[in-house]
């Protein structure tokens, strides 16, 4: 998605460029058409000035002559012959010339000192005749055979034209169109950001210098002006030393893409809340049964009575147990227990009370167990099983024997004059002997029938090598 993006984005970034582009020849050849008016209107002026059997014709007919071809330029405003005082001597708006010097204008002093016949292009200045219009002028060099300055021949065109011009083209919002002359000049904007910025300098500005060296294309920047970024089209007007520049608003070339991409991005993320939302519910879903399934798992492996494991939780415990100890080379140990007189004690205070008492010794064998390893199960009616881990024979009887004592410091029962009491079987698994899991079971049981035979309320130990 973030590539289909980026390369959406570039896509706009082409195509804005390739519009701008378009109206930069659009404006590159309705300027050049119209400056090559004004050229030629300057050239026949030249060329009419100069002939000798124009002298003694009618002045009327004689203006009509200097001036034929400047009546085809378009928002003219005065076309000039001037001699090398700077007076005029011929003047497009009038038969008899106005009485004026132009001698200080910039681009009369350019000529004095440039031999240069070609046209030049002047920067923007305000015209002295009411209503002081802007103007830009077009002139060129009046020169004898041998190279002696003989006057200046120039035009003005109103700034208006411009104005027209770019008006007729609509870049958007925030974007704009220039005309720089290649002296870094700012001829003519549209829309105008203020007026004091005809006629400014901006050759040492990085954006214009990028521009005057590449020539002509389009790269993104900052604008110095406003600080806007804008994407610069550009391009020379043919061979005139005059720049085109069309500045697009990023927003206005990224505005659909912003959208597209916002509302990609709001899909995106009501798909991913979408996607959290049933992913927590699955991960809820699975916790719960994963919780009832483990609770199933100990129902399955506890016994409802005591709360001890059943004899289906003693029978994988020790499975597991032996075959560990037989790895790990480790002593395993295994104590069964039984209730003393368990059913005379049921037949004087019937089942309740006998189910308290096994409930009883569950809780002391339990409190007696201190390692996670162990484990004590209920093995079957009065009958209670507690496998011990890397234990060896002194450690067993040990714990047996705490929990004989355990169970006899408990209080008796109701009309009982002595508590219950248990007797207790032991069976050690040595590291180095011989032997099976099944032989330890019976070992272990036949320690406890032989506690019970020795009178009860003992512990006795087995070795499975017996």
């Amino acid at each position: 998605m973030t590539f289909l993006l980026a390369r959406e984005r570039v896509n706009a970034a082409q195509a804005a460029a390739r519009a701008a582009s378009n109206i930069v020849q659009l404006i590159d050849a309705d300027v050049l058409r119209n400056v090559e008016l004004y050229d030629q209107a300057l050239k026949g002026l030249i060329e009419a000035s100069q002939r000798t059997d124009l002298v003694n014709i009618p002045p009327q007919v004689r203006h009509l002559a200097l001036f034929d071809l400047a009546s085809n330029a378009a928002h003219r405003s005065d076309v000039l012959l001037l001699d090398r005082q700077g007076d005029v001597i011929a003047d497009s708006f009038s038969v008899i010339p106005r009485v004026i010097n132009l001698s200080d204008r910039e681009y009369f002093q350019a000529h004095v000192h440039n031999p240069d016949p070609g046209l030049m292009i002047s920067r923007p200045f305000k015209g002295r005749r009411s209503p002081n219009l802007w103007l830009i002028g077009f002139s060129r060099r009046l020169s004898a055979p041998d190279g002696t300055f003989l006057g200046v021949a120039a035009a003005s065109m109103r700034l208006s034209y411009f104005d027209e011009l770019f008006k007729t083209l609509n870049v958007g919002k925030g974007s704009s169109i220039n005309l720089v002359s290649t002296e870094g000049f700012l001829l003519a904007q549209q829309p105008a950001l203020a007026e004091e910025l005809i006629g400014k300098d901006f050759s040492n500005r990085p954006n214009f210098i990028r521009i005057l060296r590449e020539g002509e294309g389009s790269f993104t920047s900052i604008s110095s002006v406003d600080g806007a970024e804008r994407l610069y089209t550009f391009s020379q007007v043919g061979k005139l030393p005059l720049i085109v520049v069309v500045g697009l608003s990023s927003d206005e070339v990224y505005g659909t893409w912003k959208r597209t991409a916002w509302l990609i991005g709001l899909a995106t993320g009501i798909l991913c809340l979408g996607l959290l939302w049933l992913t927590w519910l699955l991960s809820r879903e699975l916790r719960l049964r994963l919780h009832a399934e483990q609770e199933l798992a100990e129902l399955a492996a506890t016994d409802a009575l005591t709360g001890l494991a059943n004899r289906r939780a003693l029978d994988e415990a020790l499975q597991r147990e032996w075959a560990r100890a037989q790895r790990a080379d480790k002593p395993l140990s295994l104590l069964m227990i039984d209730a003393d007189h368990f059913k005379a004690f049921n037949d004087r205070h019937g089942h309740p009370a006998g189910d308290e008492a096994l409930r009883r010794l569950a809780r002391v064998i339990g409190d007696n167990i201190r390692r996670p390893g162990d484990l004590a199960a209920r093995y079957g009616g009065e009958e209670f099983a507690v496998v011990l881990p890397e234990t060896d024979a002194q450690g067993a009887l040990n714990l047996a024997q705490k929990i004989r004592a355990a169970m006899a410091a408990l209080a008796p029962f109701n009309g009982d004059r002595q508590a219950i009491t248990v007797s207790i079987g032991a069976c050690t698994a040595s590291p180095s002997g011989e032997g099976t899991l099944e032989q330890l079971l019976r070992k272990a049981d036949q320690a406890l029938y032989q506690a019970k035979h020795d009178g009860r309320d003992r512990v006795v130990h087995a070795s499975l090598e017996q």
